[in-house]
């Protein structure tokens, strides 16, 4: 057999093996173990019979993985990143990532709970959002790092800073938390759509809108992090418009105040009850941060990431919050506006300001664009579903990630048709208690970074997957054990009013993200060295 034939027969084999450049039993180590002692002829028997060979040809690509490969969609899982895939060297990605992901009426949503549930009025309002959501961003600028200097998924990279087995648990309520948001954000775009022609006796089923959301948001994530890239940079500009045109009509209206400014222990309760939805909003980003910058080169320069993804993420969610507010304001002074509020919620605030009395067709057209706006939202979730899946146990890592996107939509889909139905009250309050685990996740994995390991070169990459070299997590586990008492002590909800909270004014104060956050950032650091001094991992 001549050289040429026996490339040929290597390069057909390796194709059968998925992620090989980073495999350690790739096919050229069988060329190398034999090129010295063997002619062309044995080397290509030896290679043909070797036990590398046989393991190469069982890893032959699943059939959703042949698709997505055949439609240009990525395929690779929770394997790190090498140097040579990482081809993403735009800055501007970075930022535009999380910058349409916020540009959508889920943001402007949360920030009318200022006036509409809190009682803030505007200026308190805008206050608590500049400054809550900064103190939730930076989190996310910062695991935005990680990706581009390690290669390292937001889950797999968890091993390194809350521990193996902690990493496990935030993997799985990560999966709860991704699947959890995007039904919440299509029962509420599906109301809206519902919306559009009402009296015509033409609407859109709410069922059909959450199938229309839910397809959206397959037709993006299905490709993976390239295409989502790409859809993210350029879908906030429909969106943005239609925001400018709720301005101009609030302008119009002439229903917006900015109230009295008051104080007391029940604004107080209020400003923290309210800064605990806005800090959710912008830290919700923080176990997804890493997953979106995997491909940039490791040499790119980390200032500019931090501020490009912390620019994304502030303008976004400053913007709508603040017109959210001043939206709320509005409606509390027309009995209108008031009365769809108490119907839709947010979404009835947006076609009053829009439909009745006002634009009528044009304005029915932005409530869909509106609405569409939430596949922006929805993307990063059920792209980073599939990952945390694959990092929660290594037989689940098998399954290609393409399988889990498709898993994770039409689970999302199957939930949100009966949540937008029947229980979306329900499902509101169960994402809210969910998000306090952020704050321990953040507290955790900061002080794991910052004290203890210091520098990216104390992360040993080839470790991912190493139970022996990893973190056990007892620190983890620990800390986030304690850390829940502290949350249910400082929480604030319909269902739940913490021994503490209640104890600032009438309607008490939520702290339940104060409270986790710094119980666990405590018991960590008591953990965590003995940990080491026992273990040594």
């Amino acid at each position: 057999m001549s050289l040429i034939d026996t490339q040929d027969v290597g390069r057909e084999l390796k194709d059968l093996e998925s992620g090989a450049r980073d495999s350690k039993t790739s096919l050229f180590n069988v060329y190398y173990e034999h090129t010295e002692s063997q002619g062309t002829d044995e080397l290509v028997e030896s290679v043909l019979k070797s036990p590398q060979t046989d393991e190469l040809v069982k890893t032959k690509p699943s059939f959703l993985n042949r698709i997505a490969s055949a439609l240009n969609a990525e395929t690779k899982g929770i394997e790190p990143i090498t140097e040579d895939e990482k081809t993403d060297d735009s800055i501007l990605n970075a930022a535009t990532i999380w910058f349409s992901s916020n540009m959508v009426i889920v943001a402007y949503s949360v920030g009318a709970l200022g006036p509409m549930v809190f009682g803030l009025n505007f200026g308190q309002s805008v206050l608590v959002i500049i400054f809550f959501n900064i103190l939730g961003l930076m989190p996310v600028a910062l695991f935005s790092l990680f990706g581009v200097e390690l290669g390292l998924r937001q889950m797999i990279l968890s091993r390194y800073l809350v521990g193996n087995v902690t990493a496990r648990f935030f993997s799985l309520v990560n999966v709860i938390a991704c699947i959890g948001w995007c039904v919440l954000n299509i029962s509420v775009s599906a109301q809206l759509l519902n919306m559009v022609n009402e009296g015509s006796g033409h609407v859109c089923p709410l069922w059909a809108g959450c199938l229309i959301i839910a397809g959206g948001t397959v037709l993006v994530t299905f490709f993976g992090y390239r295409v989502i890239h790409v859809y993210e940079k350029w879908s906030w500009i429909p969106n943005f418009a239609a925001f400018l045109v709720i301005i101009a009509q609030l302008s119009r209206s002439g229903n917006f105040t900015g109230g009295k400014w008051v104080g007391g222990a029940t604004t107080a309760g209020g400003v923290l009850s309210f800064g605990s939805s806005v800090f959710g909003s912008a830290a919700g980003w923080a176990t997804y941060a890493a997953d979106y910058t995997v491909y940039m080169p490791k040499n790119t320069s980390k200032y500019k990431i931090f501020f490009s993804v912390a620019a994304g993420l502030a303008f976004p969610l400053f913007f709508t919050m603040i017109l959210g507010a001043a939206s709320g304001m509005a409606a509390l002074n027309d009995p209108v506006w008031q009365a769809y509020y108490d119907k839709n919620a947010m979404g009835g605030v947006i076609y009053a300001i829009l439909v009745p009395n006002s634009l009528h067709g044009f304005g029915q057209f932005c409530c869909v664009i509106l609405a569409l706006s939430t596949v922006a939202n929805n993307v990063p979730g059920m792209y980073t579903v599939a990952l945390s899946a694959q990092a929660l146990w290594a037989p689940l890592a098998k399954i290609p990630r393409v399988f889990w996107t498709m898993a994770a939509n039409a689970a999302t889909l199957g939930i949100s048709i009966p949540a937008t139905y029947y229980f979306d009250g329900f499902m509101e309050n169960f994402m809210d208690s969910i998000g306090y685990y952020l704050a321990i996740y953040i507290s955790i994995a900061c002080s794991e970074h910052f004290i203890y390991r210091r520098s990216f070169s104390a992360y040993n990459v080839d470790d991912w997957n190493n139970w022996d070299r990893l973190p056990i997590g007892i620190a983890g586990i620990t800390a986030l054990f304690v850390s829940a008492f502290g949350v249910a002590l400082g929480m604030c909800q319909t269902y739940w009013v913490g021994e503490i909270s209640r104890l600032i004014g009438e309607y008490g104060g939520d702290i339940g993200f104060e409270l986790g956050g710094s119980w666990a950032f405590i018991v960590y650091n008591i953990v965590r060295p003995l940990e080491l001094k026992y273990f040594g991992r």
